[in-house]
């Protein structure tokens, strides 16, 4: 550690060539910028995503490198202290959470870069306005870049917490809602937006900052209270796309290119996601925020009277028809990753390729608790890109001529209620149709809704056999089958 602040003070009283300094600054700047664009790019393709990782987390390195050269900083002893404390806390955090709760770290993670955008932006409206800092004051600009930056950070801060609890499952998945709540939260915002009117008009204005704060704070709470666990995955994106407006205000607020740059990046890259992933649910923004999508869903199952029982079959006459099936498509949810199945999964697929069956894994674009949740879940298997379908129509298709449909943990994706039933909340969203194959297995852990809380009909159709348990012990279980099977011929 002596050695560390040796350096640091190496750097603090070296010597101070400005100019050389600042262009080595803007050129790590541009280099950040171009790699992080780079990986963004990378990443629209499974088979260059891994390199798009790698540029971005260039990206980053240069980034840090040229705000660590910067003439402005007097003292790098706290920067370091943070450094190793972020390094302590995020390496081990990273390597030990499970690819299953990656979704709630990333909105865990979104919370914490909201947090440093609102406090940049809070500790620099109190200096500006210090009478000990000289009390420069701020301009209509300044000012309204501030403002932006912390209404849209403490929003994500809180709104990231409330996604980090409901993904976590620390409090309930289902919308919690209470008459008029809508209006509230638009009336809370609407007075928000005109702290920030009067933050630009009179930037001297201290009340109308901090109330906005407080006011950005609860609605994050009361704006993602009512929204249910099916749709997390797009709340976390359009939070991801608030993170990244915070943070290229920042940039605007003291000046930072690269804050610019990434900020902006990640707002638009974050809301083109939030649309793409609403379009694929067939819903609109204002539905997906102000809908309680999952309230009401068993009560409306109830009215229609069901009173249907879904039929069961054992592990090893399923086993008998998977072993000699020559078209299977496996349909994974996010029951499969919750049971960390996907390697048990792939031993299946294996096997039933080895008798001459052809196995497809059908990726809907929202299955899981994010987008691509899936698909990183499967390579982690080694399982081929090339074996998924990822487009509902194509995979409607093969599903259309498959001897089997194996769907592992998912509901909502294959809920026929979305082609067939208007009054469900899930009507109009582009689905899998495994119903349409000869055969239907459904490996499920119990009877209940899922996480969305919407009942399902796929599981008492005519061609539908349920295997009920966790996923990992019923393909274990087929594995076993199967394997039997070959011992005994």
């Amino acid at each position: 550690m002596s050695h560390l602040f040796a350096f640091v003070r190496l750097l603090e009283e070296g010597p101070q060539i400005n100019g050389t300094r600042d262009l080595i600054v803007q050129a790590s700047y541009l280099a950040a910028s171009i790699l992080f664009i780079l990986g963004l790019r990378s990443l629209t393709r499974p088979d260059t995503a891994r390199r798009g990782m790698q540029q971005a987390a260039g990206g980053m390195l240069f980034a840090v490198v040229g705000t660590l050269l910067n003439s402005g900083i007097l003292t790098y002893q706290w920067i370091v202290i943070g450094l190793v404390i972020g390094a302590i806390a995020g390496y081990p955090m990273a390597m030990k959470i499970p690819m299953t709760a990656m979704p709630q770290f990333i909105a865990f993670s979104h919370a914490f870069g909201a947090i440093a955008a609102t406090l940049v932006g809070i500790v620099e409206y109190h200096h500006a306005y210090d009478p000990q800092m000289g009390a420069p004051g701020l301009s209509h600009g300044v000012a309204a870049a501030l403002g932006f930056e912390v209404l849209f950070g403490a929003l994500t801060v809180t709104g990231s917490f409330m996604a980090f609890g409901k993904l976590q499952e620390l409090i309930t998945g289902r919308p919690i809602t209470f008459r008029g709540q809508n209006a509230v939260n638009l009336g809370l915002m609407a007075v928000a937006f005109g702290c920030f009117g009067m933050l630009i008009y009179q930037p001297e204005t201290a009340w109308a900052f901090y109330s906005m704060v407080a006011l950005s704070l609860f609605l994050g709470i009361s704006m993602v209270l009512p929204i249910g666990g099916g749709d997390m995955p797009v709340v976390v994106s359009l939070l991801n796309s608030y993170a990244g407006l915070a943070a290229a205000a920042t940039g605007f607020a003291i000046g930072n290119n690269v804050l610019i740059i990434a900020g902006a990046l990640e707002g638009a890259g974050g809301f083109i996601l939030s649309v793409m992933m609403s379009k694929a649910m067939n819903r609109s923004f204002a539905n997906v925020i102000f809908g309680a999508f999952g309230s009401g869903a068993p009560a409306a199952a109830k009215a229609k009277g069901e009173v249907k029982e879904s039929k069961t079959i054992s592990a090893e006459d399923a086993a008998v028809q998977l072993a000699y099936a020559g078209s299977v498509v496996i349909v994974p949810g996010y029951g499969m990753a919750v049971a960390q199945a996907q390697h048990i999964c792939r031993e299946l697929m294996e096997l039933i390729a080895k008798k001459g069956g052809e196995v497809k894994y059908a990726i809907h674009p929202v299955a899981g608790r994010m987008p691509g949740h899936l698909n990183v879940i499967l390579s982690e298997a080694g399982i081929d890109y090339g074996a998924l379908l990822t487009d509902v129509d194509d995979a409607n298709r093969v599903l259309q001529t498959a001897d089997v449909a194996v769907i592992i943990g998912a509901n909502d994706i294959v809920n026929p209620d979305a082609e067939e039933d208007k009054s469900s909340p899930l009507y109009g969203m582009p689905i899998f149709r495994p119903w349409t194959a000869k055969t239907v297995y459904v490996i499920k852990r119990g009877k209940g809704t899922g996480f969305s809380g919407v009942e399902n009909p796929l599981f008492f159709k005519d061609n539908t056999l349920m295997l009920y348990g966790d996923a990992k012990n019923v393909l274990g279980s087929l594995v076993k089958e199967i394997k039997a099977l070959d011992d005994s011929h």
